[in-house]
C-alpha cells in the first residue's frame, strides 16, 4: 500500500470545508505576492494573533518592495521589535534588494526563482507560489506534517528532511492544477492543522472534514502522531545586566553583527552571574564609577535552545563612558530596537523617577 494513499481522497471535502471555515485574516483579504511573502515570513514560529498587528504596522512602514529595499536597518528592526528571530527581518530587506536588482521589484512567479531569495526555503516558496500565483506547489510546515501523518498513520520522524521531502512529493502528486484551487488547497491544509488537527493535545476530530478518511482516527491513535524525537534540554546561560544611568540617560550598546540577536541594541552586560560585591569591578572595566547600586529582580528569557537567567543592577553613575550610547528613556523606547529578551529592564524605563532606584 502507498504510504500516502489517504491523500487521494481529501481534495473535495477539504476545499469545501475551507470555504466555510476559513478565518478572516488580513493577509487573506488582499493576497498580493508582496503581502503573502511578508505574512509567511512573519508567521514562521509566531502565532497568528501575534502577527496581526505587526503585519499592519510593517506594511504601513514598508508598503512596497522598493520601500523595504531602502529601509534603514534601525527602523526595520524597530518595526519588527517583539516578533523575535530578527534574522527574518534582515533577510526580508536582503531579498527586497535582490528583487529590485534582478526581478524588477516583483516577486517571481517561479518556484525555483523564489528559492533563490534570502530567507525563502521550500515551505515559503511553496506558500508564495501557490497562494499568490496559483502554482501547484505544496507548502509543508509543522501543521501540514501533522495533518498528513495523522491521516496516513505514518510514523516517520517529521524532524527529518527526508520526511518533509516525501510528504511534499506526495502532496505535489495530488495537488489541484487550477490556480484558485491550488491557492485554496495550501491554505486549507494550513488551516486544518491550525484550528482542527491541532498540536499539543487531542485534535478536534468531530469538526474535521477528513475524519472519515483519517487512519489515525479510525484506529484511535490520533495523539500518537506526528512522531519526533524528544526535545533536547535548553542550555542555561547566566548573565548580568547593568542599567547604567547618568543624569537621566541610560547606557545602551549595539550587539555584535553575528550571533544571537545580532545587530540589535542592549543594556550593557556580562556573560556570568555577578554578585553585588563584584559590580564595581565590572564597571571599572568600562571606566565607570557607581554612585549607587540597587539590585533588580531576577529575569528569565527563553529562546529556542537557550535560556537566559539574568541578574540585574540599576546603577547611578558618576560619569559616562564612550563605550556606550547614553540616551533618555523616551529615546530608547521610541528609536532603538531593544529585543524582548530585555523586557524586564525596558519596563524600568517607564519608572524613571527619583525613587526608582529604591523601588526596584
Amino acid at each position: 500500500m502507498n504510504d500516502f494513499e489517504q491523500l487521494n481522497d481529501i481534495t473535495a471535502p477539504l476545499l469545501y470545508w475551507y470555504q466555510g471555515a476559513a478565518r478572516d485574516l488580513p493577509w487573506r483579504r488582499d493576497p498580493t505576492p508582496y503581502h503573502v511573502w511578508i505574512s509567511e515570513i512573519m508567521l514562521q514560529q509566531t502565532r497568528v494573533e501575534a502577527v496581526r498587528g505587526y503585519y499592519a504596522r510593517f506594511l504601513a512602514a514598508f508598503p512596497t518592495v522598493a520601500a523595504l529595499s531602502e529601509a534603514d536597518d534601525d527602523q526595520l528592526n524597530k518595526v519588527w521589535q517583539g516578533l523575535g528571530y530578527y534574522s527574518r527581518a534582515r533577510n526580508l530587506k536582503r531579498a527586497a534588494v535582490m528583487l529590485m536588482r534582478d526581478f524588477g521589484g516583483e516577486l517571481p512567479a517561479d518556484h525555483a526563482a523564489l528559492l533563490t531569495l534570502p530567507g525563502v526555503g521550500a515551505y515559503t516558496a511553496g506558500a508564495i507560489g501557490s497562494i499568490a500565483f496559483g502554482l501547484p506547489t505544496p507548502a509543508v510546515d509543522g501543521n501540514v506534517l501533522r495533518v498528513v501523518t495523522r491521516l496516513c498513520a505514518n510514523g516517520m520522524d517529521i524532524t527529518k528532511q527526508a520526511t518533509k521531502d516525501r510528504v511534499t512529493a506526495a502532496l505535489a502528486a495530488m495537488y489541484p492544477q487550477t490556480p484558485d484551487e491550488a491557492a485554496m488547497m495550501t491554505q486549507a491544509l494550513m488551516e486544518l492543522g491550525a484550528v482542527v488537527c491541532v498540536p499539543g493535545g487531542a485534535p478536534h476530530c468531530t469538526e474535521c472534514p477528513l475524519a472519515s478518511t483519517c487512519l489515525a482516527h479510525a484506529e484511535g491513535r490520533e495523539t500518537e502522531f506526528p512522531k519526533k524525537p524528544p526535545r533536547r534540554a535548553r542550555t542555561v546561560e547566566n548573565r548580568t545586566i547593568f542599567m547604567l544611568r547618568h543624569e537621566g540617560r541610560y547606557a545602551i550598546r549595539r550587539r555584535p553583527e553575528m550571533g544571537l540577536l545580532s545587530g540589535l541594541w542592549e543594556f550593557p552586560g556580562v556573560d556570568e552571574e555577578i554578585g553585588a560585591d563584584g559590580v564595581s569591578d565590572i564597571l571599572a572595566r568600562w571606566g565607570i564609577t557607581a554612585l549607587s547600586v540597587a539590585p533588580i529582580a531576577p529575569a528569565k528569557h527563553i529562546f529556542t535552545h537557550i535560556e537566559w537567567h539574568m541578574t540585574g543592577y540599576l546603577c547611578e553613575t558618576q560619569g559616562t563612558s564612550d563605550a556606550f550610547l547614553w540616551e533618555t528613556p523616551k529615546e530608547i523606547l521610541e528609536r532603538y530596537s531593544v529585543p524582548s529578551a530585555f523586557r524586564a529592564y525596558l519596563r524600568l524605563l517607564d519608572a524613571d523617577t527619583a525613587d526608582g532606584i529604591a523601588s526596584v
